[in-house]
C-alpha cells in the first residue's frame, strides 16, 4: 500500500521560509513523478510544482511561485521537498504532495498541472503565513 506523508508545515511570518517534506513508502519512488498542490480555504486546489522521477526536470506554476519555491527530491531517501521562500499571506493553504507513475516516460509539461494524473496523495500539511 503506497503512502505519502507530508511534514514541515506550520505558522510563519510573511517573508519567512518553510521547507515541506513528503516521505513515500510502498512504491518504487524513482518511478514516480511527484507534484505539490495546495488548497486555500474556500478555494479550489491548485498546482504548485512537480518534479520528474529522476529529478532532472521541475515544473512550476509561475503565477503562484514566481521564483520563490523550489522542489527537489532525494530518491535514496524516498522523499520530495518543497522549499518555500519569501512567503506571503496568500500562500496560506493546506499543501499536498502527490505521485504519478512515470517509469521513465516523457509527458507534456502541462500534464503535470493536472491533478487527475496523480494516483497517490498525502494527507496534507497546513501552512499559515501571518502578515
Amino acid at each position: 500500500q503506497a503512502q505519502l506523508v507530508e511534514s514541515g508545515g506550520g505558522l510563519v511570518q510573511a517573508g519567512g521560509s518553510l521547507r515541506l517534506s513528503c516521505a513515500a513508502s510502498g512504491l518504487t519512488f524513482r518511478a514516480y513523478a511527484m507534484g505539490w498542490f495546495r488548497q486555500a480555504p474556500g478555494k479550489d486546489d491548485e498546482f504548485v510544482a512537480a518534479i520528474t522521477g529522476s529529478g532532472g526536470t521541475a515544473y512550476y506554476a509561475d503565477s503562484v511561485v514566481k521564483g520563490r519555491f523550489t522542489t527537489s527530491r532525494d530518491n535514496a531517501k524516498n522523499t520530495v521537498y518543497l522549499q518555500m521562500n519569501s512567503l506571503k499571506p496568500e500562500d496560506t493553504a493546506v499543501y499536498y504532495c502527490a505521485g504519478r507513475l512515470q517509469s521513465g516516460q516523457s509527458y507534456p509539461s502541462t500534464s503535470y498541472y493536472d491533478r487527475a494524473q496523480y494516483v497517490y496523495w498525502g494527507q496534507g500539511t497546513q501552512v499559515t503565513v501571518s502578515s
